[in-house]
């Protein structure tokens, strides 16, 4: 997943707890279907801060930062969950980029900066690696820092203050049986993960590919996602005493934005 929309699913994936007793697990609030409320959520107030400028693309809050040319054609980057990208400027306001792994495309993006320069409204289209159904987003970010002298008017420093996703990006549902949990959305990402701590494969997600549970409380879960190995996000997770509300921080280790949503069981 991207991204704005691989940040809202990645955020409800949920555990429970290896030495927990079977009865517990039956009864652990975490179980059932759940909904991100948009409404209610806040994103990183991390400036998304990159400039498209003589030919080149720089994206400098990406982790490690990349650094292509504009040209329209795919170019290679480490580090990032897919493999290669290509920008290219449509008009002096408006740019569009792709993402993808091993050759295939997993974002498509479409920039586009206000007649004042001070709004971005990025659509983006995510695409899952298993082939099932696309997610659409639309992000609305206020600039907060001025472009580049010459550069492309979607560059520059900006905040992101409003997110809309498609319903098929923002629903989860989690299914306990003895020691493991099962975890499936209906864009086909799914794991079934034993409950000790070790990580453990998830199918179906270009953001990462393994996931390890660790209970806090009866109330609070925190899970780590890898690539690779490699620690990609901490989402730490905390349902409501009366069981109908969880709230999910997510902290970004690429981006170093934190970011927290509210979920409602169904």
């Amino acid at each position: 997943m991207n991204k704005i929309g691989r940040l809202i699913a990645c955020a409800l994936f949920l555990i429970l707890t290896l030495w927990a007793p079977a009865s517990s697990l039956a009864q652990s609030p975490f179980n059932g279907t759940w909904r991100i409320n948009m409404d209610q959520t806040k994103m990183s107030p991390k400036p998304v801060v990159f400039s498209v400028n003589h030919g080149m693309y720089d994206c400098f809050h990406c982790n490690p930062q990349i650094h292509v040319r504009a040209d329209g054609q795919d170019q290679s980057v480490n580090g990032q969950s897919f493999d290669t990208i290509s920008v290219r400027e449509v008009d002096p306001r408006s740019i569009v980029s792709t993402t993808k792994k091993s050759g295939k495309t997993m974002t498509e993006r479409a920039y586009t900066v206000s007649d004042d320069g001070n709004t971005l409204t990025v659509k983006i289209m995510s695409h899952q690696e298993n082939g099932g159904q696309p997610v659409s987003e639309e992000v609305t970010l206020t600039r907060v820092g001025k472009a580049p002298a010459g550069a492309n008017g979607t560059s520059g420093s900006w905040r992101i203050n409003k997110v809309k996703g498609s319903e098929n990006d923002l629903i989860t549902t989690y299914k306990t049986s003895g020691d493991e949990l099962s975890m499936s959305a209906p864009t086909g990402q799914s794991y079934t993960a034993k409950l000790d701590g070790e990580d453990h494969l998830v199918k179906g997600e270009y953001g990462y590919n393994s996931v390890s549970l660790r209970l806090v409380n009866d109330r609070r879960i925190e899970e780590t996602h890898k690539l690779d190995g490699k620690v990609v996000e901490v989402v730490k997770m905390t349902v409501s005493p009366d069981g109908k509300r969880m709230t999910i921080v997510v902290s970004g280790k690429l981006t170093s934005g934190m970011s927290t949503f509210v979920a409602e069981k169904q």
